[in-house]
Formats: C-alpha cells, sequence, structure tokens
C-alpha cells in the first residue's frame, strides 16, 4: 500500500499537467464560439481575468492565511507575469485564434522550448555548448521547431477528412471560418502565436523565479490575476468602443468567459506555478503535444476546422524538435546532478528531489520534505 501511495505521489505532476491540457482544450473550443458569435476578443480576455479574480482571492485567504512578507521584487515579477503570461500574451493568442485556427494555434506553442532556449542564449543565461551531444541535440531540435513552424504557416497540401463531424459552429454569425482565411491573415495570426510563444517561455521563467521567494501559489495566482485584470480590463476600454460588448446574458458568451477564467486560468495557473516549483519550467512544455491532439479533434469534429497534410507534418516536426530540445536538456540536467555535493544527511524516510528551478537558470534546487536549499552551478563547478 506504501508503495502505491508512494507511486501516485510521483505522477501527481504528470496527472495534474494532464488535466490542465483538457482544461486548456476546452478553453480553444469556447474561444472560437464565442468569437465566431461576435464578442470582442479584448473583452473576453478581460472577462476571463475578471472571473478569475473572483475565484481565486477568496480561494487564497482561506487556503493560505499565512504567507510570506510582499517586496517590491515580488510585486515586479507578478507584474510581469501577469502581462507576460496573462494580458498580453492571451490578447495575442486569441487574436492569433481568431485569424488562423485552433489547431494552428496550438501547433505553434510547442515552440515555446525552442524559443526559450533561443531567448537564453541572446541574453546570456544558457550556452550553447554545440561541442557537446546536449548541445547539439538542443540546436538541431530548435532548428527542427523552427523548420516544422515554417511548413504549418506556408504549406498547406492534401485535405485530410475525418468521417464523424458534429457541425457545432453556427453558420453566418460575426465570425469567420479560419480554415478558408486570406494568406495574410494566416501570417499575421502565424506571427502573433511566435510572439506569444516568446512571452510564455518569459512567463514560466518569472514565474519559477518568484515561487521561489513566494511559495504560495493560491496567493501567487491571487495576485497575478488581480494584476492582470487592470491590464487586461484597461486595454480592453481603450479598444473596444462600443459598450454594448460587455454584456453577458445566458449564452456562449458567459459559458466560454465564465469557464476560461476559473478552470482555464485560475485553477489551471495554480496547477502550472506548483508544477514549476517541483519540475521546473521544462518540465511542463512535455505537455503541450497532448494538448495539440485535443484541440485537433475538438477542431475537426465541432468547429469545421480542416486538417492538411501539411499541417500535419509541420506539427509532427514541431514535436519531434521539442522533444528532441527536452532531451538534450534532461542530459544537462543529469550531468549537473552528478556535480552536485551531499552536504546535508536525510533519513530514510525524507525523501530527497533534485529540480532545475528553470531552464533559463543556472540554480540548482535541492528539495526536501522540510526545506528548501539553492546552490548555483558556479558554487557546484567551484
Amino acid at each position: 500500500m506504501g508503495q502505491i501511495m508512494v507511486i501516485l505521489h510521483g505522477l501527481k505532476p504528470a496527472m495534474l499537467m494532464v488535466m490542465v491540457q483538457v482544461a486548456f482544450a476546452g478553453v480553444n473550443v469556447l474561444y472560437k464560439f464565442a468569437a465566431n458569435d461576435g464578442m470582442s476578443l479584448r473583452i473576453i480576455v478581460a472577462y476571463r481575468f475578471l472571473f478569475a479574480t473572483a475565484v481565486m482571492v477568496p480561494l487564497a485567504l482561506i487556503v493560505e492565511r499565512k504567507r510570506p512578507k510582499l517586496t517590491w521584487t515580488i510585486l515586479l515579477q507578478a507584474f510581469l507575469c501577469a502581462l507576460l503570461g496573462g494580458s498580453l500574451s492571451q490578447n495575442m493568442y486569441i487574436e492569433s485564434l481568431a485569424l488562423t485556427s485552433a489547431t494552428f494555434v496550438c501547433a505553434m506553442t510547442n515552440l515555446t522550448p525552442a524559443i526559450t532556449f533561443i531567448v537564453a542564449i541572446t541574453i546570456g543565461l544558457e550556452k550553447l555548448a554545440f561541442r557537446t551531444i546536449p548541445g547539439k541535440a538542443k540546436v538541431l531540435g530548435t532548428v527542427i521547431g523552427i523548420g516544422g513552424a515554417m511548413l504549418l504557416t506556408f504549406y498547406k497540401g492534401l485535405e485530410i477528412n475525418i468521417a464523424t463531424h458534429l457541425d457545432l459552429l453556427p453558420h453566418g454569425r460575426h465570425g469567420f471560418n479560419s480554415s478558408n482565411a486570406a494568406p495574410t491573415h494566416q501570417l499575421v495570426g502565424a506571427l502573433l502565436a511566435f510572439a506569444c510563444c516568446i512571452c510564455y517561455a518569459l512567463w514560466l521563467n518569472i514565474q519559477a523565479k518568484m515561487s521561489e521567494k513566494y511559495p504560495c501559489y493560491y496567493s501567487s495566482t491571487a495576485l497575478i490575476c488581480v494584476i492582470g485584470t487592470v491590464q487586461a480590463v484597461v486595454f480592453a476600454l481603450c479598444m473596444e468602443k462600443d459598450m454594448s460588448q460587455w454584456r453577458l446574458g445566458w449564452n456562449i458568451r458567459l459559458l466560454t468567459v465564465a469557464y476560461s477564467g476559473i478552470f482555464g486560468f485560475g485553477l489551471t495557473f495554480s496547477l502550472i506555478s506548483w508544477c514549476v516549483r517541483m519540475r521546473g519550467p521544462l518540465y511542463t512544455s512535455v505537455f503541450n503535444p497532448l494538448l495539440l491532439i485535443l484541440v485537433a479533434l475538438a477542431g475537426s469534429l465541432f468547429l469545421e476546422e480542416k486538417l492538411y497534410l501539411g499541417g500535419i507534418l509541420g506539427a509532427v516536426l514541431i514535436v519531434i524538435g521539442l522533444y528532441v530540445v527536452l532531451w538534450g536538456k534532461s542530459k544537462e540536467m543529469k550531468k549537473m546532478r552528478q556535480l552536485v555535493p551531499s552536504p546535508i544527511t536525510c533519513s530514510e524516510n525524507k525523501a530527497v528531489e533534485i529540480v532545475v528551478a528553470s531552464s533559463l537558470d543556472d540554480d540548482i534546487s535541492i528539495i526536501t520534505n522540510d526545506n528548501s536549499i539553492f546552490v548555483t552551478k558556479d558554487s557546484v563547478m567551484k
């Protein structure tokens, strides 16, 4: 019985990340329904934050009554997390979703680890190490992923038909069928999705740093939701002049903003923060292909989105590139763990877990049941 509990505890991060991807798949489908119904995309994002804040603030106050003191550094990190992982990235994401398709955007999000690697090299937080096998793997995976994104964007090929279709998307409404979008819209949507990946990569690493000094997942999520709400509402008010767009009835609009706010941001944000703390930001990227599969099936069945050979081949290349990058990074992590000394002694009942806190950081975290000790790569090498 004890071994089963240990196994289930070890699988908890994976099971939670699967739940996160299922929730995100539902958000993508509902976004398309709301956009097709004519709802303003900026207002969707604003309402999403409002619903997330309404749920997460009371939850944080009830569950986490003791929390570290807020500092200006934590507030700045929360502001950047709300901007990069929330208001800015979500506005770009949903705009790209409207211009292209749910399957296309989800495939593009698998570029996040490769973009993280490029950004890390650019700002000097990651070494290329091209002479080593892990370094070559990360470069190769990045090139494969970018090649897949270009194939996904510029080549369609043969149409792939799925026998069963449930046409739930209303016809003749304000939205449009993204499968027949103009090439210009497709290119703009691809660029927005690419920019969203950059924001997402930056957010994961800032979130990892924030979790070190403020490891209260509900409270940090609530703080990010409050800041993100202000950002999203101000942006929506500046961009959307039709105040009637803010009206919600008992329709698909209310369902979209309520579901995406409560489940697609508030609760999933807390789960991601927890997984980033326990397994590192790169670990969460492993589950991105699952979202692609779920959204591709849902888009073809419910949203009348057409699957093309070029899209499938591009998505496959992106996923292959993703796992090549992750393989290279895991080899580096394994070598780094071998260099970590054993400065602490643990009893038999205390499990020890070594986690890389950030893919853009050289810090190594040795986490026990009682405390957390951080050592830097430089100190290990000395």
